[in-house]
């Protein structure tokens, strides 16, 4: 399977005042309501690339992630535990989609996301 890059997201402990900022920068619009209050879609005015979303913070910290497309998240997250990483923010579902997010062995944080 690959592995491409499906999802960004900039998780903020002011995502209104984030959503101002990007609009205002990069003309950015919100294009939907996501799964959890103040988690909203992103139009970045085009159809390539990842999806966008800003969200309330899920942790805490401020931080932009990108998700990478797995088969398993639950098995990415152990591996990359095995390899040295620690997780960040274990398995969660909403409608669809689950995900989680680790931190490699040097402490960067990637997300990993299944349908």
């Amino acid at each position: 399977m690959p592995h491409p890059v499906i999802h960004t997201e900039i998780r903020s402990e002011n995502p209104d005042a984030t959503r101002e900022f990007f609009a205002d920068l990069f003309g950015w619009k919100v294009a939907s309501e996501g799964g959890f209050p103040g988690y909203t879609f992103i139009d970045t005015g085009t159809e390539d690339g990842p999806a966008v979303a800003i969200s309330p913070r899920q942790g805490g910290e401020d931080e932009v992630l990108f998700f990478v497309a797995v088969e398993n998240v639950g098995r990415t997250l152990k591996r990359a535990e095995e390899l040295g990483g620690t997780i960040v923010q274990p398995v969660q579902e909403v409608p669809g989609v689950s995900f989680g997010v680790f931190a490699d062995a040097q402490g960067h944080r990637v997300g990993v996301a299944a349908n």
